[in-house]
């Protein structure tokens, strides 16, 4: 398995498809009423808004040039990137899609696209629907491709970010059609990242588990699955995937609680689908151990310690036991869950890599051949 905390059970909310389900075992305690469902719409809408909160906290513009810069950032960032988020409508339900290439590639969850093979799709800067035929789906990761069969010109690819350089606290926005509101946009900041979480099954979705995932406060809600999760630099780190749902609420949507597939992973999996039409490389090599992310004194991340490993799994076989300090793998420095589970994205089951782990005070090495991960 991937290195990955235990995720709790996921229960479907509602009768949109459902989605990845939540957290690490460390945050059970406190987050155990949250769900996470699917961000597909349940029907489809020709309403358009766009809105966007002036300050990371939703609070009122603060005086100053400082607000101004910022409000001059968030409207930068939408007048670059908001033309590369498209509005995709299936005989199910509805989603958003982003521009990947002049081609008219458009990258999506596949549990907006379902089992169809026809879309409807309309971009931010046209009332006219486009026909769009399915390229490749990739439901272990929740992805795939669609194609536009006529693009027009001047279609504007996203830029997406190295999602391993993403942190806690950075500024984001989400960019999508929520509730068939064509291209909305929300704001918020990177909560956390190096999220695992499950999927339900459903009909949409085969329950895959999903690790690495970015955490956000910027609001997601159905329709938005598919979008863009875009930092102040315009670039795309992530794919709006799921909301959190308040079991003890009802099933309403808890507020501030949104995830999103890494960029290293949606670039990685869209194209291997639109050149080979399949996945030939997952990326989803293995250690065979469930962890969490290790803090120093200084309270700062820095490593990923282990919680335990599977019988006979590469781990295991290597030496590797619980409590175990991974601090590098191969060649990359390792500080945290998410950065172990990116390393590992690189990497191919079968391949042979050291990694670098501290026991009761002492540094070690272990030569591990690395397995694949289980669905």
């Amino acid at each position: 398995m991937h290195p990955k905390t235990e995720p709790t059970r996921p229960i479907p909310a509602g009768p949109r498809p459902t989605g990845p389900r939540l957290l690490p075992a460390a945050a059970a305690l406190t987050l155990a009423g949250l769900l996470a469902s699917g961000c597909t719409g349940g029907a489809s809408s020709s309403s358009t808004a766009s809105s966007s909160s002036a300050s990371p906290s939703g609070s009122a513009l603060p005086s100053g040039n400082g607000g101004l810069q910022l409000q001059e950032d968030y409207q930068k960032v939408i007048s670059n990137v908001l033309p590369s988020v498209v509005q995709i409508t299936t005989p199910s339900g509805l989603g958003s899609g982003i521009v990947y290439d002049t081609k008219g590639d458009i990258v999506t969850n596949a549990h907006v696209v379902g089992a169809a093979q026809t879309f409807s799709v309309s971009l931010a800067n046209s009332t006219k629907s486009l026909d769009a035929t399915l390229v490749a789906s990739y439901p272990d990761s929740d992805l795939a491709v669609i194609r536009l069969s006529s693009p027009p010109g001047g279609l504007r690819p996203a830029a997406f970010g190295d999602s391993g350089k993403v942190e806690v606290g950075q500024i984001t926005l989400a960019m999508g059609s929520p509730l068939g509101l064509s291209s909305s946009v929300t704001q918020g900041i990177v909560s956390a990242i190096g999220r695992t979480v499950t999927e339900p099954r459903s009909p949409d979705s085969q329950g895959a588990t999903i690790g690495n995932m970015v955490q956000t406060s910027a609001a997601i809600n159905p329709g938005n699955s598919g979008g863009a999760l875009v930092n102040l630099n315009s670039q795309v780190i992530g794919i709006n995937t799921l909301a959190a749902v308040d079991q003890e609420a009802n099933g309403s949507a808890a507020p501030g609680i949104g995830f999103a597939i890494p960029a290293v992973t949606v670039i990685s999996i869209a194209d291997q689908l639109i050149k080979e039409g399949k996945v030939t490389n997952s990326g989803r090599a293995a250690l065979g151990i469930t962890a969490r992310t290790y803090f120093n004194s200084d309270f700062r991340p820095a490593g990923a310690v282990v919680v335990g490993t599977t019988a006979g799994g590469p781990a295991a076989a290597a030496g590797l036991q619980a409590g175990d300090v991974i601090t590098k793998l191969g060649d990359s420095d390792i500080t945290s869950l998410g950065g172990l589970t990116t390393a590992l994205a690189s990497l191919q089951p079968g391949s042979k890599v050291t990694v670098g782990y501290v026991r009761d005070g002492q540094s070690r090495t272990a030569d591990v051949t690395l397995g694949t991960l289980e669905g």
